[in-house]
């Protein structure tokens, strides 16, 4: 396995959308698989999608990091990867989240975010799974597949006041503050 470099934005792969996998069991898509995996972990993140590592192709690898569960389906802490991952909204509430990305090192935002998606794609061998999240899975799911449509988190934020650097976000930009400054 190696570690990858992670595409920062600007970057043009950061940007575009990424290409269906036609082969999972392809040995360079495993070994991609493979080193996103290593990555991940060595950047202390929680999720990364192929464009992050300079490949364009719709593959996803994440995880519930300790400290990180919300919910019963962030319960499993195990690596996740699902390949060609289609999301779908499970209703229309929605709520802010506190996001950074291993893309934009040093920043923080609130971004909309549906509550619960469905989702289905492939895992590693191929096999065809689906299911419902909610919570921080939820999040991180609809951070990655962006990933793969060229999206990143601050596209989606509908109040850039709410963008700061790590140290000031986490004293400045607290949701109960945001919320209490907003009614």
């Amino acid at each position: 396995m190696a570690l990858l470099k992670i595409a920062r934005m600007g970057h043009p792969v950061l940007l575009t959308t990424a290409q269906i996998v036609d082969a999972i069991d392809d040995l360079a898509v495993q070994k991609l698989i493979d080193d996103m995996v290593e990555t991940m972990f060595d950047a202390a993140g929680a999720g990364l999608a192929a464009p992050q590592v300079h490949v364009s192709k719709r593959i996803i690898v994440y995880r519930t990091p300790p400290g990180r569960v919300e919910e019963e389906s962030d319960q499993d802490d195990s690596v996740k990867v699902l390949v060609n991952p289609v999301l779908k909204p499970s209703g229309v509430e929605t709520t802010l989240r506190l996001e950074g990305c291993l893309s934009i090192p040093g920043l923080r935002g609130w971004v909309p975010r549906y509550t619960r998606v469905f989702y289905e794609g492939y895992d590693r061998r191929g096999e065809r799974i689906a299911g419902e999240v909610g919570g921080f899975q939820a999040n991180v799911l609809q951070h990655e597949v962006d990933h793969l449509d060229g999206v990143l988190y601050p596209m989606r934020m509908t109040d850039l006041r709410l963008l700061g650097f790590d140290t000031e976000a986490e004293r400045h930009l607290r949701l109960d503050q945001i919320q209490g400054d907003r009614s």
